[in-house]
């Protein structure tokens, strides 16, 4: 089965062809020619999913899926959230972003966090949604040096561990987006043959 996820990030693209495994052949927007800033512009992770996953399945018309992801800090009134990617203005890197995070974070005693990830599906026309989340804290140093992201400075209540100090296989067992296509991939194996070939 052949499905488009609408990114060009190569961690996260490896991230969801391991999730997802062989049953799946999982293409980038390079795959499909498409070089295009697609619009992120709702005030929801959920409407960013949708935005992305529209954009590509009515100008491309092919299955195809989109992930938003935000981080939210108690301490700083639920940011980033939904201006996670680019918390340090429009042109940043995750470095950027991470140096931002810290120095709003220092001094702060309550830490805690979550990420979510929602994920938006559109198979024949017909859109699903699904969600991931999972709770921590913010770290007040960069810890490891896999992953990518916020992943230095995000530590997951169950393992206490940042994601970046983890590996790829593990993070993959608890991460908000691995939880996200989980649920995906549990739809798509509920769907009948006859269904997916129509």
């Amino acid at each position: 089965m052949k499905l488009v996820f609408a990114s060009n990030n190569p961690h996260k693209l490896g991230e969801i062809r391991a999730m997802l495994g062989n049953d799946y052949e999982i293409l980038s927007l390079h795959d499909i020619d498409c070089h295009a800033d697609i619009p992120e512009t709702a005030d929801t992770l959920e409407g960013n999913a949708h935005q992305k996953a529209t954009y590509i399945y009515e100008r491309y018309h092919c299955d195809c899926f989109a992930d938003d992801t935000g981080l939210e800090v108690e301490a700083l009134n639920g940011h980033p959230g939904v201006y996670t990617a680019r918390y340090a203005g429009p042109q940043c890197t995750p470095e950027d972003n991470i140096v931002k995070l810290l120095h709003e974070m220092q001094g702060k005693e309550n830490r805690n966090a979550v990420f979510k990830t929602a994920v938006c599906l559109i198979l024949q026309g017909k859109e699903y949604l699904f969600n991931g989340i999972v709770k921590g804290r913010i770290t007040e140093k960069k810890q490891g040096t896999d992953g990518f992201g916020y992943d230095p400075v995000f530590a997951p209540d169950e393992t206490g561990c940042t994601f970046a100090e983890m590996g790829v296989v593990e993070k993959n067992k608890i991460s908000h987006r691995a939880r996200a296509i989980q649920q995906l991939k549990d739809y798509l194996c509920s769907l009948q043959p006859e269904t997916i070939n129509a």
